[in-house]
């Protein structure tokens, strides 16, 4: 992103963080500082500002998109608590994961908190008075994209524990619904939030965010497989160790020789595999050229996200989002 942009999305940031610390607190103390515990460890808010700058592209402010904004990174901080607790993991944002540090009961709770707030904050807002019926779909919105992640999440679930990969239309199919909803919403509430979007208007920013979700999810499947400790705040190839049948393993089992499959299946769901063999399986990927291809079809579906703003003018907030979208394409972390 150009420094310009950065400078402008880091003051989004800061003023989204500290409206979504204010708006969790409460009794009893110890349940709000479990919601608050990822919220805290930094983040990138790609989502909130994906509202805050569809809301500016049709003539609303940070002001009006501020309740949609904190309504989504609640959604998205709900899943990542319980998505922690289903995958055992111990490190999200290189801190311990919020069942491993307050408990599970707990963590199960915050995660329920955080759900709840977000159509709490919504529904309740009165934002430059939001008619009634953009309000009735903007909730429409983010309750059918919360069963959408839901059904996403299980069959992913369903994935980990058959004996078969999926194909990669499958897999596509699944984080269409277990991550992209969840960037496909927050485009749509943030045009809704604008009092001023057509729904036309509402639909391609739909478009535009279901594809950038969808190339979001497969760099992150990459990142998954060869990103480092110190970025990703997880261990080195911690997919493979822990048998997540991502996009990045999907393409490597098809592409890769008999002898080379062997070798990655020889680590693939063994969290206590020695380090030289999976290095051996990463290499292996590695090779086979994974990478570049994983960042050419996520590139794909940033051009299909793309062509849904092609139709409006330029300005700032669509020059933000267009940044935005070559940034999850082009992220290492």
């Amino acid at each position: 992103m150009k420094d310009t942009t950065k400078i402008d999305v880091e003051n989004h940031i800061n003023k989204v963080n500290n409206h979504l610390i204010s708006l969790l607190s409460g009794d009893p103390s110890e349940l709000y500082r479990a919601s608050t515990h990822y919220l805290k460890s930094g983040g990138k808010r790609l989502r909130p500002i994906m509202v805050i700058k569809s809301c500016e592209m049709f003539g609303g402010n940070q002001q009006d998109a501020l309740p949609a904004a904190s309504a989504v990174e609640f959604i998205h901080n709900f899943s990542l608590v319980h998505d922690d607790i289903m995958d055992n993991d111990d490190l999200r944002h290189g801190i311990p994961t919020v069942h491993t540090f307050f408990g599970l009961p707990l963590a199960i709770l915050s995660g329920d908190i955080l759900f709840s707030k977000a159509f709490q904050i919504l529904s309740s807002t009165t934002v430059n008075s939001i008619k009634d019926s953009s309000l009735l779909s903007m909730i429409r919105r983010l309750s059918s994209a919360c069963v959408d992640i839901c059904e996403g999440q299980y069959k992913d679930i369903q994935f980990s524990s058959g004996l078969n990969f999926p194909s990669e239309e499958e897999y596509i199919e699944m984080i269409s619904k277990k991550t992209a909803a969840l960037f496909k919403v927050s485009c749509s509430l943030g045009a809704l939030s604008s009092r001023n979007a057509t729904e036309k208007d509402v639909n391609n920013m739909a478009d535009f965010g279901k594809n950038s979700g969808i190339a979001f999810q497969l760099i992150d499947d990459l990142i998954g497989i060869a990103g480092q400790v110190k970025e990703t705040g997880k261990a080195v190839g911690n997919d493979i160790r822990e048998g997540k049948k991502t996009y990045p393993i999907l393409l490597s089992i098809k592409k890769a020789s008999e002898i080379e499959r062997a070798e990655i299946l020889k680590v693939f769901g063994k969290a206590d595999c020695d380090i030289v063999s999976l290095k051996k399986a990463i290499e292996i990927i590695s090779s086979l050229q994974i990478e570049k291809i994983v960042r050419k079809n996520a590139m794909h579906y940033i051009e299909k996200a793309m062509e849904a703003l092609v139709n409006y003018e330029d300005s700032e907030p669509k020059k933000t989002l267009q940044e935005l979208s070559n940034y999850i394409v082009e992220r290492s972390k």
